[in-house]
């Protein structure tokens, strides 16, 4: 895995072929050069895979996806729109918990750490993996994609009904270019991002939590406890 990160078992038939490939070879080649420049990367070397790690490949129930880590110190912790303990909530997590609160009822969690969430089902997957200190989308374009295009896929190829909760034009993109997503077995939400340019634009009130929960239940899977 780039920068050394080990694939958890769950995800290895998934992932090992794309990672053989020259992209992610090139990738790893960049990571190292990066940090040997002296450059502050992030999430740091061990989380980068938390997504993976937290919520292993038969038990995903929803997909949440981003586009990058947070590119400030201590915050990144390869969880999507997720911040560690003790960070300020940043403001699209702010809208997120604003739309489950109207939707669903639980109070807005004092914290920004989703993992609860990823520990019951819910892959919170950005598209690059890491970022530069200070320079959002840096690492764009490097060779993430196509390893994150792979676990979309996977998730995709599923028999278990799963949620795809696709928040802004970036995340829709990256799902439906899995052939037969939209007419798959799976629920697929879109909304606008919950960022605080777009999220009055038709994020919140998309009361995509309670739908998620609704189809889920309605296929045996249970619903996902969105309290933190």
């Amino acid at each position: 895995m780039p920068n050394s990160d080990a694939v958890p078992e769950s995800w290895r038939s998934v992932l090992e072929p794309v990672l053989a490939s020259p992209k992610s070879r090139a990738l790893g080649g960049f990571l190292k050069a990066e940090e040997a420049a002296g450059k502050a990367i992030y999430p740091p070397r061990g989380t980068r895979l938390s997504a993976l790690e937290l919520t292993p490949l038969d038990k995903v129930k929803v997909v949440i996806l981003g586009q990058d880590p947070y590119h400030g110190p201590g915050q990144a912790h390869g969880l999507s729109f997720s911040v560690q303990g003790g960070v300020r909530v940043p403001p699209s997590l702010v809208n997120i918990y604003k739309e489950l609160e109207s939707d669903l009822g639980p109070p807005r969690a004092a914290h920004g750490n989703l993992s609860g969430w990823a520990r019951q089902g819910v892959l919170l997957l950005n598209a690059a993996l890491t970022v530069e200190d200070g320079k959002p989308a840096s690492h764009q374009g490097k060779g993430w994609e196509e390893i994150t295009d792979a676990v979309v896929a996977a998730v995709a190829a599923k028999a278990d009904p799963c949620v795809f909760l696709l928040w802004g034009s970036h995340a829709r993109k990256k799902a439906l270019s899995v052939p037969g997503l939209m007419t798959s077995h799976h629920l697929v939400l879109t909304a606008p991002h919950p960022s605080p340019l777009s999220a009055h634009s038709g994020f919140l009130g998309c009361k995509h939590f309670s739908q998620a929960n609704a189809f889920l239940e309605s296929k045996g899977r249970g619903g996902v406890d969105w309290r933190l």
